[in-house]
């Protein structure tokens, strides 16, 4: 995204999800300060059902979010992942991954990427950092994972 920094492409897609969010019958609080575990709490205005909603956002026509090592480990059935794309001042899209799933994938793939040897056959440096990728668009609108039971599909 042109001219941006990292916090204002994060604080753009928090509030591009939190107006999402409303519009699809959800009230929603966004911290004043930053919260370990979420960044937007939704409440369905039906139910009463309420997620922790944790954002990432990219600001390029990617399917590739940078996430850390906590997040192999952040799983609850009511946290929610919403992976934003803002493709470079378009529209943005909205990957909806439920916290199991991400914290699955994330897992599998560093350990992959560890057991991988490098370009020169070397062995990887383990780090922190941590993928998520979308790809095929299967997180692509998934509002269902915010509808009641949770369908793992």
């Amino acid at each position: 995204m042109p001219n941006s920094t990292n916090v204002s492409t994060g604080n753009a897609g928090e509030y591009f999800v939190a107006g999402e969010l409303e519009r699809h019958g959800f009230t929603v609080a966004v911290p004043m300060s930053n919260v370990k575990d979420f960044d937007i709490l939704a409440i369905n205005r039906t139910t009463y059902e309420q997620f922790a909603i944790q954002v990432k956002t990219t600001g390029y026509k990617q399917k590739k979010w940078t996430l850390s090592k906590k997040n192999e480990t952040l799983e609850g059935d009511h946290i929610i992942y919403f992976f934003v794309s803002l493709n470079e001042l378009e529209t943005p899209e909205y990957h909806i991954v439920p916290s199991k799933i991400v914290a699955e994938t994330v897992r599998k793939s560093h350990q992959e990427w560890l057991n991988t040897p490098g370009k020169h056959g070397q062995a990887h440096n383990d780090n922190t950092i941590r993928n998520f990728w979308d790809k095929d668009d299967v997180y692509l609108n998934r509002w269902d994972f915010l509808e009641g039971e949770q369908k793992n599909d």
